[in-house]
This record gives C-alpha cells, sequence and structure tokens, in this order.
C-alpha cells in the first residue's frame, strides 16, 4: 500500500503471469524463465537447420520462391536470436533504474521481428517482378528441393504449435512473433512447393505459362507475410505506445463505478510491459470516509480491475468529493478533516435564521495556548468560508492526551458509592448503575461506572442522560474531578 497525500492510494502488485482469457498461469518467476528460453533456443537451432537447408536447395535449384523462403527463414533465425535474447531480459524483476519491470524489450523484440519480415517481403517482391517482366531464370525442380521444403514444413509445424502454447501460457508477444513467424513458413512453403510442381507440370506437358508459377509464388509468400506481420505489427506498436487494450478501459470503468462506495470514476489509465499489464486509476469517494474505509475501496477497487485483468499491478487514487446529501454536521467535519483535525461534540442552533456552531476540538497537550488559538482561528475561517450558512462558530480546545499516567485503584468507597446510586435512581430512563471504580491521578478523583439504558432508547437521549448524571454527580461529590459513565443496552445486562 502507497499513500499519496493527502489522501489513500493503494498499489497491489504481483509477480505471477497472466493471459487474456483471465485465468492465472501458477508457475514460479525462475519456471517461466527456463520455459520461455528454452522455447526460444529450440526456435534457434530449428532456423539454423531450415535455414542452411532452403539456402543449400534454393541455389542448386535457382528457385526464387525457395531462395525466397530460405531469405524469409533467414530473418526467422534473427529473429529467433532476438527473441532469445529478449526473453533472457524482459522477465528480470523490477529494479531501481526500471521500475516497471523489463517487459518492454519483448514488445520492442518483436517490432524488430516485424520490420525484418517486411524487409524480407520488400526484396521478394522486387526479384519476383524482375524474374516475371525482365530477367528469366531456368528453375530445376528437383526431389531435394521437394523433400527440403516438405521436412521444414514439417518442422515449422512442430515449432509453432510449441511457442504458441508458451505464448499463449505467459502472455509473452516475443514469442507469439515468433510462433507467427514459424506458422507462416508453413503456409508460404507450401505455395512454393506448389509453384514448383506447377513449373514441372509446365515443363513437362509443355505449358510455356506455367514455367512463371515460381515468382508468383513467391508474390503469395510475400502477400501472406505482409498480411500477418502488419497485424503483428500494430500490436507491437500499440503496446511500445502504451496502446489500451480495445475495450478493457470501458469495461474497467463499468466495473469499478458498480463498486459500492465509489461515487465517479475520473481517470483509467492502462499499460503493457511484456506480459504484465498497469492499471491506474483516480477514483472518486465521499470526502466524509474514514482514511481506513478509503483503504477499504481501493482494495475493492482493484479486485475489480483484477476480474478483468487478472493479477495486473493496479494504483489506485482516491479523490475527495461532496456529496449533495451532506448535510452541515458533514460539512463541518469534512472542513476538519481536510487539516487533519478531529471536531466532535457538534451542535448547531439557528437564531432567526443564523446558524451558531458550538464544537470541541482536541490538540497536542504540549502545543502552547497561541498555537493552539491560531489553528482554531484559521480552522473557523475555513469552515465559514466553505459553509456561508454559518454566522458564528464558538470552539472549545481540549488536550489531546500523549503521555499515558500514572493512577492508583482506590478500595471501594461504599458511603460515595451508595449516594450516587441514590442520584441515578431519580432518572427513570436509568435501569441500573454497577461497577463503580473510584482511581487517584496526578492527585485527582476519577470514578467510572456502568449505566443500563432502554435498548431503543435514542443516542441524542443517551448523551443528554450521561451529562446530567455526571453534572449531578459533581454536585453531590465537589470532590470528584472526572466522571466516566459507560452506557449499556438492557438486553446486554441481564441479571
Amino acid at each position: 500500500m502507497t499513500i499519496q497525500d493527502p489522501y489513500l492510494a493503494l498499489s497491489t502488485r504481483s509477480s505471477d503471469n497472466f493471459h487474456m482469457s483471465g485465468m492465472p498461469v501458477i508457475s514460479t518467476p525462475e519456471a517461466m524463465r527456463a520455459e520461455k528460453r528454452s522455447a526460444a533456443g529450440n526456435s534457434v537451432l530449428a532456423a539454423i537447420v531450415v535455414t542452411g537447408l532452403k539456402i543449400a536447395v534454393g541455389l542448386t535449384t535457382g528457385s526464387l520462391g525457395i531462395l525466397s523462403e530460405a531469405a524469409h527463414s533467414g530473418l526467422d533465425l534473427i529473429a529467433a536470436l532476438v527473441t532469445f535474447f529478449s526473453v533472457g531480459v524482459s522477465d528480470k524483476p523490477a529494479d531501481a533504474d526500471h521500475q516497471y519491470g523489463h517487459g518492454k524489450v519483448e514488445n520492442f523484440s518483436a517490432f524488430v521481428e516485424t520490420g525484418l519480415l517486411l524487409i524480407t517481403c520488400g526484396w521478394i517482391i522486387y526479384e519476383a517482378v524482375l524474374r516475371l517482366f525482365f530477367r528469366h531464370i531456368e528453375i530445376e525442380p528437383s526431389v531435394a528441393a521437394f523433400a527440403v521444403m516438405i521436412f521444414s514444413m514439417g518442422v515449422d509445424w512442430w515449432r509453432s504449435r510449441a511457442l504458441g502454447r508458451i505464448a499463449s501460457k505467459y502472455n509473452s508477444q516475443a514469442l507469439e512473433a515468433d510462433a507467427l513467424h514459424f506458422s507462416t513458413d508453413i503456409w508460404s512453403g507450401g505455395v512454393v512447393v506448389l509453384g514448383l510442381l506447377l513449373v514441372l507440370a509446365g515443363r513437362n506437358y509443355g505449358v510455356d505459362w506455367l514455367r512463371g508459377a515460381d515468382p508468383i509464388a513467391a508474390l503469395f509468400v510475400a502477400g501472406v507475410v505482409i498480411s500477418v506481420s502488419w497485424r503483428l505489427a500494430r500490436r507491437t506498436v500499440d503496446a511500445l505506445l502504451d496502446a489500451a487494450p480495445a475495450g478493457v478501459r470501458s469495461q474497467i470503468q463499468d466495473a469499478v463505478s458498480r463498486v459500492d462506495g465509489v461515487l465517479e470514476v475520473d481517470r483509467v489509465r492502462i499499460r503493457r510491459a511484456g506480459n504484465r499489464y498497469f492499471a491506474d486509476l483516480n477514483v472518486g469517494l465521499a470526502r466524509t470516509v474514514t482514511f481506513q474505509r478509503s483503504g477499504q475501496l481501493a482494495n475493492a477497487v482493484s479486485e475489480a480491475v483484477h476480474r478483468i485483468l487478472p493479477e495486473a499491478d493496479v494504483t489506485v487514487q482516491p479523490l475527495p468529493r461532496a456529496q449533495h446529501s451532506e448535510n452541515i454536521f458533514d460539512r463541518i467535519r469534512a472542513v476538519a478533516e481536510r487539516r487533519n483535525l478531529n471536531v466532535h461534540d457538534i451542535s448547531v442552533q439557528d437564531f432567526s435564521g443564523h446558524l451558531h456552531v458550538e464544537q470541541h476540538i482536541e490538540l497536542g497537550e504540549r502545543m502552547s495556548l497561541k498555537q493552539a488559538h491560531d489553528q482554531v482561528t484559521e480552522l473557523e475561517a475555513d469552515m465559514r468560508r466553505d459553509v456561508p450558512e454559518i454566522s458564528d462558530i464558538l470552539t472549545h480546545i481540549e488536550s489531546e492526551p500523549a503521555t499515558i499516567e500514572e493512577s492508583e485503584e482506590l478500595p471501594s468507597n461504599k458511603e460515595l458509592e451508595q449516594r450516587l446510586r441514590r442520584i441515578a435512581a431519580q432518572f427513570p430512563e436509568i435501569l441500573d448503575v454497577h461497577e463503580f471504580v473510584f482511581k487517584r491521578v496526578r492527585g485527582r478523583l476519577f470514578v467510572s461506572c456502568h449505566c443500563t439504558l432502554p435498548d431503543q432508547l435514542p443516542l441524542a437521549r443517551v448523551h443528554d442522560l450521561q451529562t446530567e448524571l455526571e453534572i449531578r454527580f459533581k454536585q453531590a461529590a465537589p470532590e470528584l474531578f472526572r466522571v466516566l459513565i459507560h452506557p449499556e443496552p438492557s438486553t446486554d445486562n441481564r441479571r
């Protein structure tokens, strides 16, 4: 929990991973890093084998389709290396210099991979146009060419499935980009095989126009890669620019606005770094809620966000808001709370439309009278400014204890106790008084007792009875310096 003065901000953080389906992944950070690096490392080895085979066969056959696939796989190799190193960095925990972690490395890695794919596509399109219209190259389809392409398609299928599973499990954009590369290789490899078959058919059956099927196949490969890469590029750029996931912001606003006690959702900001989401919210709360209640509401808001983005890092900043339902007592307390002061025993009297306020306030016992009076004067000025209906304020200043006092419990004083019981018996609402305790503090006599009253007696009348009884006790026993009466309902004190 972090507190941003003068109001509470709660931050809920977690290092567990999750995916957007809402199902959390139970895995330690060490296991996650090991699994991601293993998947990326296997991709590097697969890319090395496939690229080498495609280059060898492409050069021997002269097939632009196979050479375009070799270039595609070569960039896949570079991308796989980038991914391998990026997943090792991105999962490092946050530190003093990277307080949001290192997850953006994965997003940047995916962006680089996408750029490499698009560059490859540019070269393939350029070479295909040359072969179609300006330069004819004889293609020599061979058994090795078909074998290499079918083998690479099998490797691509195996790797794309393995990478896709890990990427989905840990919501890794870098591994997702790697899986995308291998999955597009399957389709593009199939197109190249089809192109080689058409070239072979054109040669065997004397159909000249089929001999141009290879560059056309290469163009199709480029088109597929551009289409898929463009979609991935948009997602990676959105992540790098901290774009909020589509529709998530409105879902969070709706969920938070339904939290009991939240008056408004002032701001929602969402950003992504790697597989982590960060959500910052400003929510309006009644300015009369307590500090503890503010923290409870911040927790409730975080839970509402987690229902949409599980395990997200959520920071909630409560903002004080005035309610239309506030009465004058709430408004007076709100002014005092704004100055971190507590007023009590507030009384408001109406004199021909002019409101007179009386209140008690506790200030530090070590404060001088001048300091206390100046602070109260400023408070009363604030109250008149915020509550213009008030024409006059009288504040009773009390000292707020800051030290533990030495006290001496005295033996029971039967004569004084009986005298006080007779006084209490004169009040019809008082059913019983008991548990008298006498003690001496700083040389002064203190007394406390419990007072049984009817369950349904209004609290205002309870307070009046306590006050009257304290006054009568002190009148009957002037030696009493302080009287403390604890009221109890009759159902809780049946004898």
